[in-house]
Formats: C-alpha cells, sequence, structure tokens
C-alpha cells in the first residue's frame, strides 16, 4: 500500500509515526503502514454470497446460498476476541457481500467495544438510510465501496445492470450518516481510462479517500492475466494519479489516494520526486523504510468464511490453519510451517530481478501470488514490476 497523498504531496511526514513510537495499536489509522511491530490487519472474508457476480472476484463470490460452513456470530467473537488480544489494529469485515450477513452490526459493536477499529469493504449497493445510519451508531471506522468505473463500464465488471447507480447512492447515505467513505477501483485494460472520471467524482461526491488497485490474477480475476495494463500504462497511471492528487492538495481540498497490490509504486514516486523535490524525497524515502513493502504474512492477514487463514485475501489456494481448531495468534506465529516462516523473510527467498534489485527494503519483493499466478513459482519476480534495469540497478554499477 503506496500512499500517493502521504508520499508524493507531503500529508505525513517521516517524524509523524516516530512520535507514536511506530506501535500499531497507538498509531492512528493514516499511520498505520509504518508501524514497526507489523501487527496484522485483519479481512475476514465473513462470507461468500454475494448479490453481485465480479469479473475478478478473489473470492469467487456467487448470488446464492452458501452450502459451506460459514464461521458463526459467536465464532466470529472468539476470532475477535483472540484478534484484540494479540494486538490486532484493524479488522475488515468483508466477503463476498458482508451486508449480507445479518449480525455485520452486531460483530462491529463487539469489535469496537474490544479496542478493534472496524471497516467494511462493500460493493455498496445494499448500503441504504437505514443500513448507514446502524453502521454510524456502532462507531464503524470506514467503509470502502468498490467502484471500477463509471455507468456501463462499472456495471460490465460487475455483472449486474444499475450496480453503478446503487453504489454511488450507498455512498451518499454512509456520508449522510457521518461515516468516512472511500472508493476502491481495481486498475485493468477495460477501465484505466476511467480514472479521470474517478477523480471526478470524488471532487464532486466529496469523497474522502481512494484506493486504486493494481489487478492481482486470483479467483475469477485470474482469468484477467491477459487484461492487465503494460508497464508503459502502469507508469502512466502511476504519474496521472500523483498529478491529480497534487493538484487537489493546491485546490486546498485534499484527499487520501493510495496505490495498493504493487510496490514498484514506492520507488516510483521516489525516482520522481528526486527531479522535483529532492529534501522532500529523503523523507520519502524513510518513510519507504518504515513500510517495507509487501506486507502478505506480516501485515496483512486474511480469515475466509470457515475461518482457514491466508497470508493475505488473494492467498486462498493455501491455509496455514483453522481458527476452529487453533486460535489465529497461534497460526499467524508459527514459523515451524515452511512458507510462513519464509513470507516473514520473504526478501531472502525472491529471485530474478528482485533479489538484485536496489529497491528491496523498500519494495519487499512486491507481489507473491501475482509472481506464483504468472510463472508457477511463489519467489520469481513479480511480471508487473514496470521499472527499468537501469532504476533497479544498485547505485554505483
Amino acid at each position: 500500500m503506496i500512499g500517493i497523498s502521504k508520499l508524493y504531496c507531503g500529508a505525513v511526514e517521516a517524524s509523524d509515526p516516530l512520535r507514536y513510537g511506530r506501535e500499531s495499536r497507538r498509531l492512528p489509522s493514516h499511520l498505520l503502514q509504518f508501524s514497526s511491530d507489523k501487527k496484522p490487519v485483519v479481512v475476514w472474508n465473513m462470507t461468500k454470497r454475494c448479490n453481485l457476480r465480479c469479473i475478478h472476484c478473489y473470492a469467487r463470490a456467487e448470488n446464492e446460498t452458501y452450502r459451506g460452513n460459514e464461521l458463526s456470530t459467536d465464532e466470529g467473537k472468539r476470532l475477535i476476541d483472540d484478534l484484540a488480544e494479540f494486538g490486532v489494529p484493524v479488522i475488515l469485515f468483508s466477503g463476498g457481500e458482508p451486508v449480507l450477513r445479518k449480525d455485520l452490526p452486531d460483530l462491529i459493536d463487539y469489535a469496537v467495544k474490544k479496542g478493534l477499529r472496524a471497516v467494511i469493504s462493500t460493493n455498496g449497493t445494499l448500503i441504504t438510510e437505514e443500513k448507514a445510519k446502524q453502521f454510524a451508531r456502532y462507531a464503524l471506522s470506514y467503509i470502502g465501496i468498490s467502484i471500477d468505473g463509471t455507468g456501463k463500464v462499472n456495471d460490465a465488471f460487475r455483472g449486474v445492470d444499475g450496480a453503478y447507480d446503487l453504489a454511488i447512492n450507498g455512498v451518499r447515505n454512509a456520508k449522510h450518516a457521518g461515516i468516512k467513505v472511500g472508493l476502491r477501483f481495481t486498475i485493468n485494460k477495460k477501465n484505466y481510462n476511467e480514472i479521470q472520471r474517478i477523480f471526478d467524482i470524488i471532487e464532486t461526491e466529496g469523497i474522502q479517500r481512494v484506493c486504486f488497485y493494481h489487478l492481482v490474477y486470483a479467483g475469477r480475476g485470474s482469468q484477467l492475466i491477459n487484461e492487465d495494463i503494460s508497464h508503459e500504462e502502469s507508469r502512466k497511471v502511476v504519474d496521472y494519479i500523483m498529478d491529480r492528487t497534487k493538484e487537489s492538495f493546491k485546490k486546498g481540498s485534499p484527499i487520501e489516494v493510495l496505490t495498493v497490490d504493487n510496490h514498484a509504486d514506492g520507488p516510483y514516486v521516489y525516482l520522481r520526486l528526486l527531479q522535483e523535490d529532492s529534501q522532500r524525497a529523503k523523507e520519502v524515502y524513510d518513510l519507504l523504510m518504515m513500510n517495507e513493502g509487501n506486507a502478505s504474512g506480516v501485515g496483512i492477514a486474511c480469515v475466509d468464511e470457515e475461518g482457514n487463514v491466508h497470508a493475505d485475501q488473494f492467498w486462498r489456494h493455501y491455509s496455514f490453519g483453522n481458527v476452529r481448531s487453533r486460535p489465529f495468534s497461534e497460526i499467524w506465529t508459527d514459523t515451524g510451517n515452511e512458507l510462513m516462516a519464509k513470507l516473514k523473510e520473504k526478501k531472502r527467498h525472491v529471485k530474478g530481478r528482485c533479489a538484485r534489485c536496489r529497491w528491496l527494503d523498500i519494495c519487499g519483493g512486491n507481489f507473491r501470488v501475482r509472481a506464483e499466478a504468472a510463472t508457477g513459482d511463489i519467489w520469481a519476480e513479480d511480471p508487473q514490476c514496470y521499472l527499468t534495469e537501469e532504476e533497479i540497478r544498485p547505485e554505483g554499477l
């Protein structure tokens, strides 16, 4: 996760996380990625049911009653108890579509009372005025609403006509209830030209945050491997995101802008700043070193609908254990599992360009799931690193 507004536009200084001792439980939300203890943000995919059928869904969610064995309310509360005791700072309720679970408000309330920050990741189509007011009463921290373009572009991704209008209505209902709202946009060849319109919507609707996700080849998204944008297109997209973010700051209406799932964005922001503001570039380098790049198996975790623990929400093909049998805290710290141990020191195991890259300490080897999907090797170089050979070459060579 690369904070464009934090890094490029100076919304965060290197001294800011240091004031809190860089401990996850003490840091405000916008500084969590710079924590030193790296207690994981936990994504709980609490249901596999969804009212839409998105073509890039990593969970392969369907609009039908799930025939599996989803964690019950009581099991969810035991999970939350363990996460709170372990020191997890945030629980992100996801799916499928989490709003379809009737116990979601109760679980949000329970998590907040246990000291966790509660977040919902949703398609937004079911956020009615009543639901938004209910979530606000339970001190929900944030709602992230997925929109992958405007109008029919979004609806084509969602598999349901009218999904875009319903999602925008959900944005408005949440904002009216006083909940912080952000958009989530997955970049690919079919929609990257829509990013300009997404920024326009942010300005028109007064949205506070947006995350631009680079495509990950997982779940149904694995079918889109040939729909990913080129390296040159990636550079243009990140440049445009930086330009529009800076423009919003100049207008006096700053928004929080992040890119996610391609850690080459960090060095790319730094290299651009070297040309524009060398002093700020030094600050950004320090922040990137704190961030440490890819956090799969370290600073981000996933628990699926049946309680299986994964390195992140895209690793659903590999489970480290189940919370019905062992607490999450035990599973997450068990380095007797070879993959878990390697993920916690992934920089030692990456290959190819990643192994010789000068940015390894601030990228962390980029996204292992994407490398595995493209090559069959978890530790191969990430094919979507768009940095040139000259840019990754160690200084002095």
